[in-house]
């Protein structure tokens, strides 16, 4: 099979930066859904997708779609799949999912026949009748939506946003896929000087260096798809080799983050450690009341926000000294994610421009303040 039909799960209000990326490496037929793009590409696509998408949550192969409403067409539509393609006599195929507005709704009995469906499909291709499943996993993922299924494989394996530099994290981290995003729409470059007041365990600033030193995200770690016995290992190899032939090297970027937890600031020079951009970034203990030296940055911060009353409180007059501090006499742009619906209030002035995004199940908003 040349090409194939794929999906990439994202953040809600990230859709059109992840079809910019899809585009930016040469995926074709890009179409952006809520909460997802699709596109088509080869092999080399997938793995190109996987190393290089900053703001994807993982790579799917769509297998098939189709209506089912009782469990004998779920099980013959599974069935008429061509998993062999796919999946080889001693590999494994876990099925998960979910179902929504659907006549099919109990997910346990759903994965069982898509399961058991998958099973006689490749015990019947291979003459076998067993299967022992001790190989490479090939993740089956299905969605039922109004009673339109949807079959796919998972290419990722572990989600596209762990890279493989934050092995330690505060108690609150922003999702690596969704600090990505909201660089991109900073506009981050790579002469672009990056400052995060409130830096936590580092994400902002590392994601900012791999935006602007164009560093593939995924360069640090492996994927699902590497271990199927129809995948190449040169495509793979070859991909990498490009990836890192991308990478800019000698660039103005710089960043630096403050934080005023001793400990938040240890996190984050450790895993820009990790993250091999020790040149390019910083970390140090400050309070948010000494950030009047900053100038000419692009500000990015996910100040904290807290659920409980004195929290909130707190959270409250954090969001009034931001309004002091985040001058507009400094020739600086700020990028702000809250899910307070009184920031701007707090803060002191209506942003220059608002998106819509979830942090998790959260809903926020970035509020965009230009020079």
């Amino acid at each position: 099979m040349d090409k194939f039909r794929l999906s990439c799960p994202c953040h809600f209000g990230l859709e059109s930066v992840l079809s910019f990326e899809a585009k930016k490496i040469g995926a074709e037929n890009v179409k952006a859904d809520n909460g997802r793009v699709t596109f088509e590409g080869d092999f080399n696509i997938i793995a190109r997708a996987n190393l290089c998408l900053s703001t994807a949550e993982r790579v799917l192969i769509e297998l098939a779609e189709f209506k089912a409403y009782t469990f004998e067409e779920l099980f013959q539509g599974v069935k008429k799949i061509p998993l062999e393609d796919f999946i080889g006599k001693t590999e494994a195929f876990p099925v998960k999912g979910y179902s929504l507005n659907s006549t099919l709704r109990s997910i346990p009995d759903c994965q069982a026949i898509i399961k058991k469906a998958a099973a006689e499909r490749l015990m019947g291709k291979y003459g076998v009748n067993w299967l022992e499943e001790s190989g490479a996993v090939h993740q089956i993922q299905f969605g039922i939506m109004k009673d339109t299924v949807t079959i796919y494989l998972d290419t990722s394996g572990a989600g596209l946003h762990k890279r493989g530099y934050r092995r330690n994290s505060n108690l609150a981290p922003i999702k690596e896929t969704l600090a990505a995003g909201i660089i991109d729409l900073a506009h981050v470059r790579d002469n672009s000087f990056v400052c995060d007041p409130f830096c936590g365990s580092g994400t902002f600033l590392i994601e900012s260096a791999f935006k602007a030193l164009n560093i593939a995200p995924g360069l640090n770690r492996r994927f699902a798809a590497e271990k199927w016995g129809m995948s190449d290992e040169k495509i793979w190899s070859d991909e990498r080799k490009r990836a890192i032939s991308l990478v800019k090297r000698d660039v103005d970027f710089h960043g630096i983050g403050f934080d005023i937890d001793e400990e938040c600031i240890t996190l984050s020079n450790d895993n820009i450690k990790k993250a091999g951009i020790t040149s390019k970034l910083s970390a140090s203990r400050a309070d948010i009341r000494s950030f009047d030296d900053i100038e000419n940055a692009v500000v990015i911060c996910n100040p904290p926000y807290g659920e409980r009353m004195l929290e909130l409180k707190q959270a409250e007059e954090l969001y009034r000294i931001m309004g002091r501090k985040f001058s507009k006499d400094k020739g600086n742009t700020y990028y702000i994610i809250s899910p307070h619906e009184s920031f701007e209030t707090f803060f002191g002035r209506p942003a220059d421009k608002r998106r819509k995004l979830y942090n998790g199940m959260i809903k926020c908003q970035l509020f965009m303040y230009f020079r």
